[in-house]
């Protein structure tokens, strides 16, 4: 029922033109991510689920591109989708695709790699399911919906956090009117407080139009400070928010699995976020 009441909402305050996100086909796209194992940068699976990221993008009629970068000696890839157009810049979307080489907060396993269903499958899903239903909308306005390389091995072996990111940010020739990362929106007990770091314009103009959908894992109150892939954005200026749930129980181990991820949770979040778009001049 109360899937039902939010999707009402959402028809009576978002155009009505073109499809909804759907939740249980942006779940098929996250299990889609898990059948290529763990994805870590410089693996077979990690190029196997860029290929199939572009491929996606490209199928659903977004001009698809790669931004390559060295770094530790691994070759980073961030993929670009692009469509629409606007005199007031892009609005920027980003997820990453790469996941943790080692779960070092497993008990029992801590060199295993994560398999990273809600650490990263979870985000890019999100955006995946946007890539398809966006484009019969996007008249006047532009989006660019990033997926970035390189987030998740911050801590190991001498990487950085956000390594993609950071790349992509500092290669910027033309400057998005705002930034939205999702990471880690599929929990099961989905709970959104507002990252502390976030720009608080830009997360209250997120937030207030979730409260009005009745989307109530967004909860307008601040939350933790997060380095995340948003954060080399305001470091330029750029406002920019993370939309995470930083509170999740298998964070960083092996049982960060697709059975501890929703369908409900990712609609939730894509959703909103697909409001939010159409709500941008």
């Amino acid at each position: 029922m109360i899937l039902v009441a939010f999707g009402l909402l959402l028809g009576r305050c978002g155009e009505r033109t073109g499809p909804e996100f759907d939740g249980q086909l942006a779940f098929a796209l996250a299990e889609q991510q898990m059948s290529f194992g763990a994805r870590v940068p410089g693996s077979e699976a990690h190029a196997k689920v860029g290929a199939w990221i572009t491929a996606e993008l490209e199928a659903n009629g977004w001009r698809a591109g790669i931004e390559s970068t060295e770094y530790q000696g691994v070759l980073l890839r961030n993929i670009v989708g692009k469509l629409g157009d606007s005199s007031a810049g892009p609005i920027l979307l980003g997820a990453h695709y790469d996941t943790r080489p080692k779960a070092d907060l497993d008990l029992t396993r801590p060199d295993a790699p994560v398999p990273g269903a809600n650490d990263g499958a979870s985000g890019v899903a999100v955006l995946l399911e946007l890539s398809r239903v966006l484009p019969s909308r996007l008249s006047g306005r532009e989006v660019w919906l990033v997926f970035f390389d390189g987030e998740d091995s911050g801590g190991l072996d001498g990487w950085e956090w956000s390594a993609g990111a950071a790349a992509f940010a500092a290669g910027l020739t033309e400057t998005p009117q705002a930034v939205v990362v999702v990471d880690m929106v599929g929990d099961l007990d989905l709970r959104l407080p507002r990252e502390r770091s976030s720009d608080p314009l830009l997360a209250a103009e997120i937030w207030s139009l979730a409260r009005k959908q009745g989307a109530r894992a967004f909860v307008d109150q601040l939350g933790s400070s997060i380095i995340d892939d948003h954060r080399p954005f305001l470091l330029l200026g750029i406002p920019a928010v993370d939309i995470i749930d930083i509170d999740y129980d298998y964070w960083h181990t092996t049982a960060d699995t697709l059975d501890k991820i929703s369908p409900a949770s990712l609609e939730q979040v894509g959703r909103v976020l697909q409001a939010w778009i159409l709500s941008r001049p």
